[in-house]
């Protein structure tokens, strides 16, 4: 994935930063523009990173006059498919005790939602997710109850750790410390938000959370209203970076809320930044970056440091957007 040299060169260039005064909030608005008639922009689809083949196969299933739920939970599945991505399904980046375990959610145009947590042996959260909101009265399930659930709609027991992974655990072993670097894949997420042609939105989050974390950490990629939250009258929003920086926040779910309360995209992108680096005035060495789509297709994206990027895929293009920063170089 082109992206992991750019982070890594980027991140470097940010480590100087970490000893300074924190600066004032860019200026620069990033927004997708309306379409050219003035009318809203749709189909469109946004997610965190520069996953290409992931926006691009959503953007198949929007094109094709597909649904968003459709289009976000095939988009997400190309990513945890991929075992060259280690922060997200097949191959991801296992905890201290060597076991990968992964979190997803889903949520559609009613608000309806589903989650699991913690879950071992199955390639595609995101889709048992999508199970667990439409054939259960529950929202999330957890670990061994989420995967034998799994088992049972005939979902097929994977070994998720990949030869890659299992080494750089071993390496990682060695020294045993815990310290993720900034824009480095070790507790990257992918989050995606799309308006299909009937003006629906809907949105998944999946990972495989911070590598080499404590057994049974869970972050705020599974946590409706932290890692993802959807209403169909106003917008979507989704996270990445350290989790339990968003959950604190509700970050998500703050960000819809300040778009309807007549915030742009990236201004309720910022405002939820700023409001996790007023709970982190004396450490600020870490990672959030935030996307956002309103009803009109209006996007936004913004993060702590310099680095973190976003996909979006409309009738204007295919784009890689670099997210402006609290913090700048």
């Amino acid at each position: 994935m082109k992206r992991r040299n750019f982070l890594k060169n980027s991140s470097a260039a940010t480590a100087g930063l970490l000893s300074t005064p924190l600066l004032g909030s860019c200026q620069e608005k990033k927004t997708t523009a309306i379409s050219q008639t003035g009318n809203p922009l749709r189909p469109i689809v946004i997610c965190t990173w520069d996953f290409m083949n992931a926006s691009a196969k959503a953007w198949e299933v929007l094109s094709r006059g597909g649904s968003a739920l459709d289009a976000v939970e095939q988009g997400v599945m190309v990513e945890e498919a991929d075992v060259d991505n280690q922060t997200v399904g097949v191959g991801g980046r296992p905890d201290r005790d060597g076991n990968v375990t992964l979190d997803a959610c889903i949520m559609d145009k009613d608000g309806n939602c589903g989650a699991v947590l913690y879950l071992q042996n199955i390639a595609h959260p995101v889709s048992v997710a999508r199970k667990v909101m439409e054939e259960t009265p529950h929202v999330m399930l957890a670990g061994k109850g989420a995967e034998q659930f799994a088992y049972e709609k005939g979902f097929k027991k994977v070994r998720l750790l990949t030869e890659k992974s299992s080494q750089e655990w071993q390496e990682w072993k060695k020294t045993s410390e815990y310290r993720p670097i900034i824009n480095i894949e070790n507790h990257d997420t992918i989050g995606m938000l799309a308006i299909d042609q009937d003006g629906n939105i809907a949105g998944a989050c999946t990972t495989s959370g911070m590598a080499y974390k404590m057994a049974g950490r869970v972050g705020d990629s599974p946590i409706i209203g932290a890692g993802l939250f959807v209403d169909n009258e106003v917008g979507g929003a989704t996270a990445t970076g350290v989790g339990e920086e968003v959950v604190r926040t509700v970050g998500s779910f703050l960000i819809v809320e300040l778009m309807r309360q007549g915030k742009s995209p990236q201004e309720a992108c910022e405002e939820g930044v700023r409001r996790i680096i007023a709970k982190n005035k004396d450490h600020t060495d870490f990672q959030i970056g935030f996307i956002a789509i309103n009803k009109q297709g209006e996007t936004g994206g913004y993060c702590i440091q310099p680095g973190f990027t976003y996909r979006t895929y409309s009738e204007v293009g295919h784009r890689n957007n670099p997210a402006s920063s609290y913090i700048t170089i």
